[in-house]
């Protein structure tokens, strides 16, 4: 299996000077525990990651130390995670028939879960890892007043991507204009089915600064 890990955000969220998978989490970067889970995959056989040129030297030092005993390519990335993800789809080896789509923020992703990802869609479905929402949902409109309660039971909040047909899907969305930020989406509007997979919802996302904090608290419960 083939995985791409996107890589090519920014610390803008994170209040970050910069990339925030640069930063520590337990005295590693972000983006050190992301690739241990994926080089204990052993449904993964090669990691392509996509950053941006800034990030280069750091990201392919952290490589380094990891000492990846399979293929782990420097991806450069766009301007968008959109155009991120199709400069992967491209880098991808010739003989790539499926792929998976991490994000590089999900550092506490279970390599359990990305070979079950990967076993599903090498049997040929297109597929996402997700959480069952707990919490309460609330539409709000512009002016801040509630507009409408979505039963929770139908909501999941997405871990990871679709794996099959992607360049297909990235090609049209690029021909359309089409903009999105996952690539569910773009499935979800070609009318392509995507199954989900349920996760942990200690598969958070790092993004802000409090999810440092419950990220090193979960790797210190590990």
């Amino acid at each position: 299996m083939h995985l791409l890990i996107a890589c090519a955000g920014s610390g803008r969220r994170m209040g970050a000077p910069r990339n925030k998978l640069l930063l520590p989490v337990a005295g590693r970067p972000v983006l050190a525990w992301t690739l241990d889970a994926a080089l204990a995959s052993a449904s993964v056989r090669w990691i392509g990651i996509v950053g941006q040129p800034v990030d280069r030297a750091d990201i392919e030092a952290l490589v380094a130390a990891a000492a990846p005993q399979r293929p782990v390519q420097w991806i450069q990335g766009g301007d968008s995670r959109q155009d991120s993800v199709c400069n992967g789809l491209a880098a991808l080896p010739a003989d790539a028939e499926v792929v998976l789509i991490h994000d590089g923020a999900r550092c506490l992703v279970d390599p359990a879960l990305i070979d079950r990802c990967a076993a599903a869609v090498a049997a040929g479905d297109a597929v996402i890892a997700a959480a069952p929402v707990t919490d309460t949902i609330k539409r709000v409109d512009a002016a801040g007043v509630i507009t409408a309660t979505p039963d929770r039971a139908e909501l999941w909040g997405a871990d990871a991507e679709p794996g099959e047909q992607l360049r297909q899907a990235h090609a049209q969305a690029r021909r359309e204009g089409w903009s999105v930020t996952d690539d569910a989406s773009l499935f979800e509007r070609l009318g392509w089915p995507v199954k989900v997979l349920e996760s942990s919802p200690a598969n958070i996302k790092i993004t802000t600064p409090f999810d440092i904090t419950i990220a090193e608290a979960v790797l210190a419960a590990r």
